[in-house]
């Protein structure tokens, strides 16, 4: 019997790169995406019968039922890859409120939504969850605080879902990708700065648009990765995908290693003092 895979987000980027290697290596895909037209165009390229479309928004009410019961008609789960997502870049004050709602409604409680619907299933076939975050789900540049707080998040719940998960099988890994050539930029919300962040927030999005094409890694690498994780018996649960994801995860490790290490002696003094 050929493995079921959902796939959210998945008329584009990474997503879209992911329907179309498992649906190549036979697999029967639930797509999931905003854009009719898209999904749509996958049908037309998939074999006859591997592919279900499900044109949805999971910010709607009905999302996580909906997508439960096109679960249940499939009649199995293998791999969720939870996917869909969008960037909102801006200085942390002058990003209002509804902005900020959108984004977390969006990259995390649709995640939420996602994973509700999908892991009785899972559950019974220990299968695979994964999640998509960011080299900026570890650590925050200006500019980026909302999103890498979503993608933080994302990271939390998911650190929390592979030990709660473990006993039935089933596997989690979050994906950590770092600047890839997708149309996330095309999509992305940037709410420009005022004057006492252009400094900051002001002159890192300048440098980062000013980026020539050949910084951005080929997507490719990341649905690579995706379909290699998800065949693992025993996958990782985080990994970062991309030279520049490393470099960076790395240094904020570090830098978060050498600043607990330098205030030891103080955090501990002040355990000392509550007791």
């Amino acid at each position: 019997m050929s493995s079921t895979w959902l796939v959210t987000g998945a008329t584009s980027g990474f997503g879209r790169l992911v329907t179309e290697r498992a649906l190549a290596s036979g697999t029967h895909v639930i797509a999931v995406g905003r854009r009719r037209d898209r999904l749509q165009d996958l049908l037309r390229r998939a074999p006859q019968g591997a592919l279900t479309a499900v044109e949805l928004d999971l910010t709607d009410a009905d999302a996580e039922t909906v997508l439960a019961d096109t679960v249940r008609a499939a009649g199995r789960l293998d791999v969720l890859i939870n996917n869909a997502g969008y960037g909102l870049f801006g200085a942390i004050e002058d990003i209002g409120a509804d902005e900020a709602r959108a984004v977390l409604d969006t990259n995390v409680l649709a995640n939420l939504a996602v994973l509700r619907a999908t892991l009785p299933a899972l559950r019974a076939a220990r299968g695979r969850v994964v999640q998509t975050s960011s080299l900026i789900g570890q650590f925050a540049w200006p500019s980026s605080g909302l999103y890498a707080a979503s993608k933080g998040a994302v990271e939390l719940i998911s650190e929390a879902l592979t030990h709660e998960l473990a006993p039935t099988g089933v596997k989690v890994t979050i994906i950590e990708p770092g600047t890839f050539g997708t149309e996330f930029g095309a999509n992305l919300r940037v709410v420009p700065p005022t004057d006492a962040y252009a400094p900051t927030v002001g002159k890192f999005l300048a440098d980062f648009s000013a980026l020539p094409p050949e910084a951005f890694g080929d997507p490719n690498a990341v649905a690579d990765a995706v379909m290699t994780v998800a065949a693992l018996d025993e996958p990782p649960l985080r990994l970062a995908v991309g030279a520049d994801a490393v470099e960076h995860i790395r240094a904020s490790l570090r830098s978060r290693l050498e600043e607990l290490e330098r205030w030891e002696s103080l955090s501990l003094k002040g355990e000392v003092r509550a007791a």
